[in-house]
């Protein structure tokens, strides 16, 4: 026998039904609660569809795993002047590309352009992240099947790391360790590190070789320095194959006009004497300052050797190609030819047709007077030499991307 009777409890205007010694809501406030679940369902739902399709929440396929005839390249610093160039030419060589970068010092910019040139599944992907991280490292490397590393990311001042050494030894020397780890933890078996120059210091005899004494004189060269001996040391009792690229003073971009350099303005302080020569042909500064005219040189400026870009990503697309396991080598890259400033600043005038008004100021800390190249190993082993030697027209094809995008890549 069914027993229905209505009871109300103190204090609430709910109304419970009880039958057979079960209690159920009233339909209103049954509804409520049903309408209550269907809300809370579908805002679950569309989180999950919104997280999976967030770049950040799993890698794509092609990216996690090792393909035959398919090698994947992670570029830390990708997104960065050389970096973005080093990954032109590697996605125009049908390598799988994945630029990690944080973007303290490269350009979202210059990434979204690679995208744009190519779109296709499989080819390039970007992820935003610290190198000093080390758990969003090993998360990175766990995620995708990487074949190699070229490691570009870095702070590379020169001027900037005498006024602040330990963001350059933290920058350079503590974040080649993270990644180092992170390849010797995930097999991941090919490194070409991109070192610089200035891990010589100031050398008593020029050209400097391979075999010259590195003696660096300035924080970023010291930590240039540091990292090298790590990764020695490392290769040591590992079958990893390294190459080292020690590379000298970069100018020019990408002769198809698609990138070029665009420095942080706050840094045009200690950027390359090519941004300031371009920034003083614009109008931006008063005029190109040049520091130091009493060097032991033929003009008292001091003496350099300039890399196109082009070249200089050659050299390394060639130490990728000619890896070995267990084997580590080596190799200055620069054309062996040294060049004043003070040339630097004529060829610059012609190249960007601006009468450029010159200050000559008291020597930089940190700068040596007479840095250039012998190439002649890494022709003899990598068959590489440099081919735009022409100073002046490969600051033209510079000053040509500089004046297209005055802003650089703000408008991406």
């Amino acid at each position: 026998m069914l027993n229905l009777s209505r009871t109300r409890s103190p204090g609430r205007n709910t109304r419970p039904l009880s039958l057979g010694g079960m209690d159920y809501m009233e339909p209103k406030r049954k509804n409520n609660l049903v309408g209550k679940i269907i809300l809370v369902a579908s805002l679950t739902a569309l989180c999950i569809i919104m997280l999976k399709r967030a770049p950040s929440f799993s890698t794509p396929k092609a990216f996690s795993h090792h393909e035959p005839g398919v090698t994947h390249v992670l570029v830390t610093g990708g997104a960065g002047y050389i970096g973005s160039h080093a990954a032109l030419r590697l996605l125009k060589d049908s390598y799988r590309v994945t630029i990690v970068d944080n973007l303290s010092r490269g350009n979202i910019g210059a990434v979204k352009v690679l995208q744009g040139l190519f779109p296709e599944t499989g080819r390039l992907q970007f992820i935003y992240a610290d190198l000093g991280d080390a758990k969003a490292v090993d998360k990175i490397f766990s995620e995708n099947a990487f074949d190699a590393v070229i490691h570009f990311a870095a702070v590379a001042y020169v001027g900037e790391s005498t006024l602040d050494p330990l963001k350059y030894y933290h920058n350079i020397t503590s974040n080649t360790l993270v990644v180092l780890e992170a390849m010797a933890r995930h097999k991941v078996k090919k490194l070409i590190y991109s070192s610089t120059c200035a891990t010589y210091g100031e050398p008593d005899k020029m050209p400097i070789t391979e075999d010259t004494p590195q003696v660096p004189i300035n924080p970023y060269g010291k930590a240039k320095k540091m990292s090298e001996d790590i990764i020695l040391d490392f290769s040591k009792n590992s079958d990893m194959a390294v190459m080292i690229l020690r590379y000298f003073n970069v100018i020019g971009s990408d002769p198809e006009g698609r990138l070029g350099e665009a420095p942080r303005p706050e840094l045009r302080e200690h950027g390359r004497i090519s941004g300031a020569c371009f920034d003083a042909a614009r109008g931006v500064i008063p005029g190109l300052q040049v520091k130091g005219t009493d060097y032991k040189t033929a003009d008292g400026t001091c003496i350099r050797d300039y890399i196109d870009v082009t070249d200089l990503v050659d050299a390394h697309v060639k130490a990728l190609e000619k890896a070995r396991p267990s084997k580590v080598a080596i190799y200055n890259v620069g054309t062996g030819q040294g060049r004043s400033v003070k040339e630097f600043v004529e060829a610059c005038k012609k190249a960007t047709g601006a009468e450029i008004k010159v200050e000559f100021l008291p020597r930089r800390p940190g700068d040596y007077a007479e840095v250039y190249s012998d190439p002649s190993k890494i022709l003899r082993d990598l068959n590489w030499t440099a081919r735009f030697t022409n100073l002046q027209d490969s600051l033209a094809v510079a000053w040509k991307w500089q004046k297209t995008h005055p802003h650089g890549y703000s408008s991406y």
